[in-house]
């Protein structure tokens, strides 16, 4: 019986079970308890059909001399690159492969250290099958990273991109506004001196002025700030009455702004701003409010139309006492009447005999008396 071993793979001579040689391509016979395994020469990781432990073949120097052998440790992964192309990436375990004329390399990434190793390429950190083990972080042009290993200070990072061994060691990256920074605080429910519930919304605009602190010293600044500018409209809110607090936004913002920058070097904030946007009234009090605003303004519109009814019938009397004092007047006043007449009538005769006043009028009553 006979075996082919084709081109492009390797044989293992086995004679009654027992390793011989490495042997090439070619028709081999099977007589005298002779037995073959074969490989494929490939970039891939040595497997033969029934051989598992590949060290069995040490003892043959060519397989020795075309072959690679390699060791991850178990605190370790292996970027396996073959001629520059990222090939595979290696688990814990023993491996062989075909040198076959191709350059390989190994790089060897520590999980027990967060910093990636430099003879790994950049091109690299971004592909699929890195992901498991490379975590990635971009920080923009308006933050700064503070970065911590298992929960403890390192250093700052400047904007940019950077990558991390995701490993035994807790890498964490927290994200500092550089830039003012604006805070909407939005308000819970607040009771009044005189007991109106109403709510109120602010803003407060600041800078962080310690990074660093800011993120190890204080569990959650924002949160923080978030409470004392509650508490300080509490505080406020409780001793004014509603009519008071309507009237006062302005005041509020400069208590608020005022109780915060006392609290503003605790936080390692420099707040410039705070600021009062809303004040939010339950819906009875929001109608009952309307109804004195109308009722405001219609006694407004009231006094106007009285004070108009006023001037209007003092320039009546006025201008009844120029005509009554002068002749001439009385005369051009009769002229402006006959001329508002002539406007809407198409002929008028006038006889001698009458004043012009007294035959208009004449002329305007039987023209009514007519269209009756």
């Amino acid at each position: 019986m006979k075996v082919l071993i084709k081109e492009g793979c390797k044989g293992f001579l086995f004679k009654k079970g027992k390793f011989v040689k490495m042997i090439g391509a070619g028709v081999y016979s099977t007589l005298g308890g002779k037995s073959y395994d074969v490989s494929e020469i490939s970039n891939a990781p040595i497997k033969t059909n029934t051989i598992t432990d590949l060290s069995v073949f040490n003892s043959d120097e060519n397989f020795k001399k075309e072959t690679l052998q390699i060791e991850v440790k178990s605190s370790e992964v292996v970027v396996h690159l073959v001629d520059d192309i990222l090939e595979s990436v290696l688990t814990p375990g023993k491996y062989y492969f075909w040198k076959a004329n191709r350059e390989h390399q190994f790089i060897h990434i520590d999980l027990n250290s967060p910093e990636i190793p430099e003879d790994l390429p950049i091109y690299l950190l971004n592909r699929p099958a890195l992901s498991p083990y490379i975590s990635k972080c971009e920080i923009d042009s308006k933050s700064v990273g503070v970065l911590l290993y298992n929960h403890k200070f390192v250093k700052l990072l400047e904007p940019n991109t950077y990558y991390f061994v995701k490993g035994s060691v807790t890498v964490t990256v927290k994200l500092v506004d550089t830039c003012l920074v604006s805070q909407d605080i939005v308000g819970q429910e607040l009771l009044t001196n005189d007991k109106v519930s109403l709510r109120i919304n602010c803003v407060i605009n600041y800078k962080i002025i310690d990074y660093v602190k800011v993120i190890t010293e204080i569990d959650d600044y924002k949160k923080l700030l978030y409470t004392y500018a509650q508490l300080a409209l509490r505080d406020y809110i409780g001793e004014k009455t509603l009519d008071d607090i309507l009237v006062s936004k302005k005041e509020m913002s400069a208590y608020l702004l005022k109780v915060l920058k006392e609290k503003a070097a605790s936080l390692y904030l420099d707040i410039s701003e705070a600021s009062i946007k809303d004040i939010i009234l339950p819906g009875e009090i929001r109608d009952i409010m309307n109804t004195v605003l109308v009722a405001e303004k219609r006694a407004q519109a009231n006094v106007i139309t009285r004070r108009e009814e006023v001037a209007s019938t003092r320039s009546l009397l006025n201008t009844a006492r120029l005509m009554d004092e002068n002749a001439t007047l009385y005369k051009l006043k009769e002229l402006e009447y006959v001329e508002r007449i002539c406007e809407k009538v198409g002929n008028i005769n006038i006889n001698g005999g009458n004043d012009v006043l007294s035959q208009l009028t004449g002329m305007l009553s039987s023209n009514k008396n007519t269209k009756k």
